[in-house]
């Protein structure tokens, strides 16, 4: 299973070793208020954690653990996985962060990480992100990764924001980073 690492994460595969620290961020109501709108069970967490090791078994890809270098904490999570978890949908790119960890910028350096994984290792010709139109830290890093906004649209039974970014607009981008999807361990 892949690492990535940026410069102050380590992005390792979801596992129940991550429990304690994805149980904490996902049963914070602020932290989930725009994700589904109320915090996370033990049992949620735990179903999540089974569903997304599946995905990493099946695909060899789905949610990282955004570990921070200095502290071995969880400071969030990421993903990239396909919009309503359907491999006929295009690449979906997300995120989650602990609520002490807002407004640092690492959704925005893992997020580009993410990406180039995405587009340089999966060779993705598309990525989506979506977002609750009131989640402006969201969008606001969405925007930062070049995604263009293309309406409002139907996803996991929500309507939700929706923006893209095509593969060449990627690769031409100056977030087109190789190599952060070269550095990439395997686990």
């Amino acid at each position: 299973m892949t690492i990535l690492h940026t410069a102050r994460l380590r992005l390792e595969p979801i596992s129940m070793a991550h429990f304690d620290g994805l149980r904490a961020m996902n049963s914070d109501a602020e932290v989930m208020r725009y994700i589904t709108g109320k915090p996370d069970t033990e049992a949620d967490t735990l179903a999540g954690i089974e569903r997304i090791q599946g995905a990493w078994q099946r695909l060899g890809y789905s949610w990282w653990a955004w570990i921070d270098r200095d502290s071995g904490q969880l400071a969030g999570a990421g993903c990239i996985q396909h919009l309503n978890r359907d491999p006929a949908q295009p690449l979906e790119i997300g995120w989650r962060l602990r609520k002490d960890q807002w407004s640092k910028g690492l959704a925005t350096e893992a997020a580009i990480c993410m990406a180039n994984f995405a587009f340089h290792t999966l060779q993705g010709e598309l990525l989506t992100a979506i977002c609750d139109p009131a989640n402006h830290a969201s969008s606001h890093v969405m925007k930062k990764l070049g995604m263009q906004y293309r309406g409002l649209e139907r996803w996991y039974e929500m309507d939700v924001d929706t923006y893209v970014i095509h593969r060449q607009d990627w690769l031409a981008s100056a977030l087109n980073q190789p190599a952060l999807a070269a550095a990439a361990s395997n686990a």
